[in-house]
């Protein structure tokens, strides 16, 4: 069976088994998609400060260069993803239905587009905080849906005594339909073994952890060609199911670490980087260019050309669907899995650092009965499949009063991640998870 046993492998307790509909995609190589005639970056796509624009209206710009000042230490500054002139700083749609500033680039269509802008790094005598430093400059945010600024990720608090011993690279990809991850670990493993070196580096960690589900087999072995023996670095085999690749559960699985309530992963010593994240990080930081573009899966029932797509970051999804083959007018677009993506009412969105997937499902494949809640019947396979061991029922009832101090006090609301798992098995198709986010969401403002 090759360097990897199929017994014995990690795993966390509750969670779900949804169909995974990866087949189409996950044996698809990455290509590369055209430029749209216009881009569209927006200046808040990361949880930090919003980006400051430092360029203005009919500026020219060079693919590469960056667009946006670096005002805060939970800044990243933003790069011209295509060469092109800047058309404005104008309001434009996001994927929450508000409108945000975005810097409009019309890109030049004669262009070869190759990376204009770049300062190449000798990295071997840097210290930490001048690596530190690099990696804020390529604009590098968390890949795995959250967009953290990775260097703040990597960075000791003053006021901290524990340090990082472990560096757990996300390798899950839980999520159906998506295979953006697999592909890069198959086809940019040295990329990936790379960025797990500067990031080991940069967090002083002792060792690092790659967890790859069981049912990526080729993923794995390509990493694992990419490593000695004797390395620091190791692969571990995952059991497919969801949400295995939450950073918490990771945590757990592979370490049998638990992270306290309200607490981040490195008061347990632990940091946690997606895979793709450190795939980024090899590639950039050694050449001294920005983040520009990422790996997307793109697929769905709704699509003619299922794939994973290199797209460059503002690519508006209107574009991207015109070019992947768009069916279906009653059709449902998602940015993410299904499981916790977010469904988007204006095609006009472009994608940010944070989208991993675009998934679009056509008329037949949604689901009529879906917007019809009916009463909880106590049946308790909600609470069976949480991976935070918490009540939803209880949750679910004690949000339809609107008791969400309750909620958050006594029944560990901020515990729950959204993964969706107990809106996954209700019967009732009630919908828990919007319940828990509007919950949170009153709280914070109460609280503020």
């Amino acid at each position: 069976m090759g360097i990897f046993p199929w017994f014995g492998k990690r795993s966390f307790s509750h969670g779900v088994h949804p169909v995974r509909n990866k087949a189409r995609t996950s044996t698809a190589p990455i290509r590369r998609l055209p430029f749209p005639q216009r881009l569209i970056v927006q200046l808040d796509q990361l949880i930090g400060i919003p980006a400051t624009p430092m360029v203005s209206k009919g500026q020219e710009v060079v693919r590469g260069e960056p667009i946006t000042n670096v005002t805060d230490f939970f800044s990243v500054p933003l790069h011209a993803p295509a060469t092109g002139v800047v058309r404005g700083i104008e309001m434009t749609p996001t994927v929450r239905g508000t409108k945000t500033p975005a810097i409009v680039i019309d890109v030049h269509q004669g262009d070869s587009q190759e990376v204009l802008y770049s300062t190449p790094h000798q990295l071997v005598l840097l210290s930490k905080d001048d690596l530190l430093h690099l990696i804020q400059r390529t604009g590098l945010v968390g890949l795995g849906g959250a967009a953290f600024p990775t260097h703040v990720k990597y960075t000791s608090p003053p006021d901290h005594e524990q340090e990082v011993d472990t560096l757990i690279v996300n390798g899950a990809e839980c999520e159906p339909f998506l295979t953006a991850d697999h592909r890069v670990m198959v086809e940019q493993p040295k990329d990936i073994v790379r960025g797990i070196r500067y990031a080991m580096r940069a967090t002083l960690a002792e060792q690092a952890i790659i967890g790859i589900e069981a049912d990526k087999f080729d993923a794995a072995e390509a990493i694992e060609s990419c490593l000695k023996r004797d390395n620091d670095i190791r692969v571990k085999v995952l059991e497919p199911k969801y949400p295995q690749g939450a950073e918490k559960i990771l945590i757990k699985s592979l370490l049998g670490r638990t992270v306290p309530e309200g607490e981040l992963p490195r008061s347990i010593g632990v940091a946690v980087s997606n895979v793709g994240t450190m795939a980024q990080l090899g590639y950039l930081l050694p050449r001294g260019e920005g983040m520009i573009e990422r790996v997307m899966t793109v697929s769905g029932p709704g699509v003619r050309q299922p794939g994973n797509y290199r797209i460059p970051i503002g690519a508006p999804l209107r574009f991207i669907l015109q070019e992947v083959g768009y069916e279906g007018e009653g059709a449902e677009v998602i940015l993410g899995g299904p499981m916790m993506g977010m469904a988007v009412s204006d095609l006009d969105t472009p994608v940010t650092k944070g989208v991993s997937g675009i998934l679009v499902l056509n008329e037949q494949s949604i689901d009529s009965a879906s917007d019809r809640n009916w009463p909880c019947i106590k049946c308790a396979r909600c609470v069976k499949a949480c991976p935070m061991h918490l009540n939803p029922s209880i949750l679910g009832q004690l949000a339809a009063k609107r008791q969400y101090d309750v909620m958050m006090e006594k029944h560990n609301l901020a515990n729950c991640f959204e993964c969706g798992c107990c809106s996954y098995v209700c019967p009732s198709k009630i919908s828990l998870v919007q319940y828990f986010r509007i919950a949170k969401a009153v709280h914070r403002e109460m609280a503020a």
